[in-house]
C-alpha cells in the first residue's frame, strides 16, 4: 500500500476531506444543492438541475451554501467587490488555521494553490495580471495563427482510422492540438510533451472539490514533478532563452517588477490545467455537437467567418467551465438577496448560460446565435480568463480545419464523459470519418 505523507494528508483534510465530509452528510440530509457534487446522473447531464436552482430563486440557499444558475446574478457575484476567490480568505477555526499552516510546509504550487490567478484576489491580482498581460498581448495570441493551422493541419495528416473508419478524435485531435500549442508557449521539448499530457491530467481533478484522499495524492504527486521540472526549464531559460511566451515572461521587467518563481509555477500550472483542459473539452464538445446536428454544421460550409460565432454559441450551450465558487468578506447584497460574510456562493457558469431571460430557446443548439457571445463560460470581472481569445483561436481553427477534412463525420459509438465536475468534456469520442 502506497504511504500518504503527512504534508498531503494535512492538505488533502482542510481543501477536500471536510468539504467531503460535510456535503455527504447535508446529501444525505436531503439538501438538493450537494446533489451537485456526486450525484453522476447531474454530472452526465447538470441542465435540468440548473433548471431546478434557476426556477427556486435568484440565489438559493442550501445547508453550506449558497448557489445560483441566474445570468445577472451570476455576473454579480462574479464581479462583487465582497467576494474573494481565494479559499482561504475566509477566517478558519483554530483547529482549522492550524491545519492550513502545517500543509504549508512543502506545499507543491498547482492551478488551484496560492499565488496561481484563480485564487488571488487585488491589489495582488492586478500586479499579476497586468504583468502576464504585458506578454499575453493580442497581437502575441494572434501571431500563433499560422502556427495552430500548421499543426492542425499535420495532426489531421496522421490520422489513420481503424478498417471500420473510425477514430477516437479526443486522444487523436482534440487533445493534441492545445498540448502542441501550450508545450510551445512553455518551451516544452517534443519528447515531454506527452509527459506533460499526463501531469495535467493528473492535476485537473485539483479543480474539483471532495477529492477522494488517493485521487489528492495523485494529483499532488503529478504537480510534485511538474514543478520539479519547471525550476529547472526556469534556470535554462534564464540563461538560454528561447522565442516561446515563457522565456519572455521569466525575463519580464517592468520598471523593477518581475514575475517571483512561485508566480511562474502557478501560471506554467494554469496554462497546463486549465487552459488546456478548456480547449480540448471545447473542441471535443464542438466535434461532438456538429455531428449531432448537421444542419448546423451546413450552415457552416463556405462561411470560414461564420466559425467565429458558432465557438461562441459551443461555449455557451455546453460550457467547458461549469462552476466556480466565491467566497463573501462582507455583508452584501446580490439581486435583493442578503448574502452574509463567511458565506459560500457557487456561481453555476454553465446554467447561467442556459438562462432564458437571456438567451431566447436556451435549449437549442444554434450557431448563428446574435448573442451567443454573452455567455459566462470564461468567467467575468477581474478573473476573466487571461487566455479566452488562444481557446477561442484553437477552437476556430481546430473546428474548421477538421470540419473542412471531415465534412461528413458521424458518431461511431457512445461517448464517455470526464469524471471531473468543475470541467466538462469527454474523455473519449468515437467518430466515423467520411473524407
Amino acid at each position: 500500500m502506497e504511504l500518504t505523507r503527512p504534508g498531503t494528508l494535512v492538505r488533502w483534510v482542510d481543501r477536500h476531506g471536510l468539504a467531503r465530509l460535510g456535503i455527504g452528510l447535508a446529501a444525505r440530509r436531503g439538501d438538493a444543492q450537494a446533489r451537485l457534487f456526486f450525484d453522476p446522473a447531474i454530472r452526465d447531464d447538470p441542465y435540468p438541475f440548473y433548471r431546478e436552482v434557476r426556477e427556486a430563486g435568484a440565489l438559493v440557499r442550501g445547508r453550506l451554501m449558497w448557489s445560483t444558475t441566474r445570468h445577472d446574478a451570476v455576473v454579480a457575484v462574479l464581479r462583487g467587490e465582497a467576494f474573494s476567490s481565494d479559499p482561504g480568505s475566509l477566517p478558519a477555526p483554530g483547529p482549522l488555521a492550524v491545519l492550513r499552516r502545517l500543509g504549508r510546509s512543502g506545499r507543491p504550487i498547482g492551478p488551484a494553490d496560492p499565488p496561481s490567478m484563480l485564487v488571488v484576489d487585488p491589489p495582488a491580482h492586478t500586479r499579476y495580471r497586468r504583468l502576464v498581460a504585458k506578454v499575453f498581448t493580442p497581437r502575441a495570441i494572434e501571431g500563433l495563427r499560422p502556427r495552430i493551422e500548421r499543426h492542425a493541419s499535420a495532426l489531421l495528416d496522421d490520422l489513420s482510422p481503424d478498417a471500420a473508419g473510425t477514430v477516437e478524435v479526443i486522444g487523436r485531435y482534440a487533445s493534441l492540438l492545445p498540448l502542441t500549442v501550450i508545450a510551445e508557449i512553455l518551451g516544452v521539448p517534443q519528447h515531454l510533451r506527452q509527459r506533460f499530457l499526463a501531469w495535467g491530467e493528473a492535476a485537473t481533478p485539483t479543480l474539483d472539490l471532495g477529492l477522494t484522499l488517493r485521487q489528492y495524492r495523485a494529483a499532488e504527486a503529478a504537480i510534485g514533478q511538474l514543478n520539479g521540472w519547471l525550476r529547472g526549464h526556469f534556470a535554462r531559460l534564464r540563461a538560454d532563452p528561447g522565442d516561446d511566451l515563457l522565456s519572455r515572461l521569466v525575463h519580464l521587467d517592468s520598471d523593477g517588477e518581475r514575475l517571483t518563481e512561485e508566480e511562474l509555477l502557478a501560471l506554467a500550472g494554469l496554462l497546463l490545467v486549465a487552459g488546456f483542459e478548456t480547449t480540448v473539452n471545447l473542441l471535443g464538445t464542438g466535434i461532438h455537437l456538429l455531428v449531432r446536428h448537421p444542419d448546423q454544421l451546413a450552415s457552416l460550409r463556405g462561411r470560414p467567418d461564420g466559425w467565429a460565432n458558432a465557438v461562441e454559441e459551443i461555449l455557451r450551450y455546453d460550457s467547458p467551465a461549469q462552476t466556480t465558487a466565491r467566497y463573501c468578506l462582507t455583508d452584501t447584497e446580490v439581486v435583493g438577496v442578503r448574502v452574509r460574510a463567511g458565506e459560500v456562493v457557487v456561481p453555476m457558469m454553465g446554467g447561467a448560460n442556459r438562462d432564458p431571460a437571456v438567451f431566447a430557446d436556451p435549449d437549442r443548439f444554434d450557431v448563428t446565435r446574435a448573442n451567443a457571445r454573452d455567455h459566462l463560460s470564461f468567467s467575468s470581472g477581474v478573473h476573466y480568463c487571461l487566455g479566452a481569445a488562444l481557446a477561442r483561436l484553437e477552437g476556430q481553427l481546430g473546428l474548421a480545419a477538421f470540419f473542412e477534412r471531415y465534412p461528413d463525420a458521424a458518431l461511431a459509438g457512445v461517448p464517455r464523459r470526464r469524471p471531473t465536475r468543475v470541467l466538462r468534456g469527454y474523455d473519449q469520442l468515437p467518430v466515423r470519418l467520411r473524407p
